[in-house]
C-alpha cells in the first residue's frame, strides 16, 4: 500500500463507518453497495481501484452525501460482493456492465462516475459508453490513465513500463501458490515494487490487510489483471511499437471531465497526462503535488476541493 502523512486527512470524515446493502444485479452478480444522500439529488457513482474497497472514497462520501446521492459499490471480485473465479468474468465489459446495471437496480437515470485506479479505468469506459445513451453527466477520474495513452506508453516509456512489471507477476499463475498460502499480502509483498511506506489510519489499514486473507476475494481481485487485455512488455522488450499495432479505436469523450493527478505516483507517473487533450474534449485536470497513489485518502481535502470546482462549474 502506497502512503502518506495522516495529517493531510480528513479524519472526522473518514471515521464515519458507512452501512452497507445487498444489490442484486441483472447478471446475476451481487454488489454491497453504500447508498447514501438524498434520493432526489444528483447521483455520484464512486468506484474503488485495486486493492481497496468502497472506503477509498471515505472522506468525499462524507463530504458529499448532505448534497448528493453517493453510491459506492464493494466492486464485483471484492470482499462481501461476488467473486467468480474464472477469469473471463472480469474482462472489462462485464465490469463497466456491472455499473449500468447497479444504476438500473437503484433506479438512477442517469450519474456522474468517480473512479480511482481500476475503478478509474472502468470509469474511462462507463463515460465513453455512458455520453452516447445520455446515462452519464460527467466522469472524474483520479491517478487512472486513459486507454488510448497507457498501452502506448507501456510499449515505449521505460519509467512506465518499468513500474507496470508488477503486473506480470500478478497475472502469473507461478504465484497462485502463494496466494492461496499466504492470501494478497504475499503476492503483494513480492511483486509491488513502487508503493511507499503505509501510513494510511490504522483502523483502516487492519480493515483491509483482513480483507486480504480471503482467498476467493484475492484472485478475484488479482483476475482484473489476468482479464485484462492491456499488454505489459518485458523491460528487456525493445521500446517500439509493435509491427501492424494500432491504438484502440475509441471515440472522442465530449462529457465534461475531470481528471485529478497525484503527481508522486510511482505506479502511473505524470507521462499519463500527456494527450490526453486529444482524447477528451472538455477536460479539466488538477494536479496534486506530494502526494502518492492513493488520492482520495491521501489529499482528500485537495481532491474534494477539485470536485467541488468542477461540480459546481460543469
Amino acid at each position: 500500500m502506497a502512503g502518506s502523512n495522516p495529517s493531510s486527512n480528513d479524519t472526522s470524515e473518514g471515521e464515519q463507518r458507512m452501512e452497507q446493502r445487498r444489490i442484486a444485479l441483472a447478471n446475476g452478480i451481487e454488489l454491497d453497495v453504500v447508498d447514501v444522500g438524498p434520493r432526489d439529488g444528483e447521483t455520484l457513482i464512486f468506484l474503488h481501484g485495486f486493492p481497496e474497497s468502497h472506503r477509498t472514497w471515505r472522506h468525499q462520501i462524507a463530504h458529499f452525501q448532505d448534497r448528493y446521492r453517493c453510491i459506492a459499490p464493494d466492486q464485483r471480485g471484492y470482499r462481501g460482493s461476488s467473486k467468480p473465479q474464472e477469469v473471463d468474468a472480469y474482462k472489462p465489459d462485464k465490469l463497466i456492465g456491472d455499473v449500468f446495471l447497479l444504476a438500473e437496480a437503484l433506479d438512477v437515470a442517469n450519474f456522474t462516475v468517480v473512479g480511482h485506479d481500476w475503478g478509474g479505468a472502468i470509469a474511462w469506459g462507463v463515460a465513453l459508453q455512458g455520453q452516447f445513451s445520455k446515462r452519464v453527466n460527467r466522469a472524474i477520474i483520479a491517478n487512472a490513465p486513459h486507454p488510448a495513452i497507457f498501452q502506448r506508453l507501456l510499449y515505449l516509456d521505460e519509467n512506465q513500463r518499468r513500474a507496470s512489471q508488477y503486473m506480470r507477476g500478478f497475472r502469473d499463475p507461478a504465484n497462485d501458490a502463494l496466494v492461496r498460502e499466504q492470501g494478497l499480502t504475499g503476492i503483494l509483498l513480492k511483486e509491488v515494487k513502487w508503493d511507499r511506506p503505509a501510513q494510511m489510519e490504522p483502523d483502516e489499514r487492519a480493515a483491509l490487510l483482513a480483507d486480504w486473507q480471503d482467498r476467493d476475494a484475492a484472485f478475484g481481485m488479482l483476475n482484473w489483471y489476468r482479464a485484462s487485455p492491456v499488454v505489459v512488455p518485458p523491460l528487456d522488450a525493445p521500446y517500439a511499437l509493435p509491427e501492424g499495432w494500432t491504438p484502440p479505436a475509441l471515440p472522442k469523450l465530449t462529457l465534461p471531465t475531470l481528471v485529478v493527478w497525484a503527481m508522486d505516483d510511482l505506479a502511473l507517473p505524470p507521462e499519463n497526462l500527456g494527450g490526453l487533450e486529444d482524447e477528451v474534449e472538455n477536460l479539466t485536470i488538477e494536479q496534486v503535488s506530494g502526494c502518492g497513489h492513493f488520492v482520495p485518502w491521501e489529499a482528500p481535502v485537495k481532491v474534494n476541493a477539485a470536485m467541488e470546482r468542477f461540480l459546481a462549474s460543469s
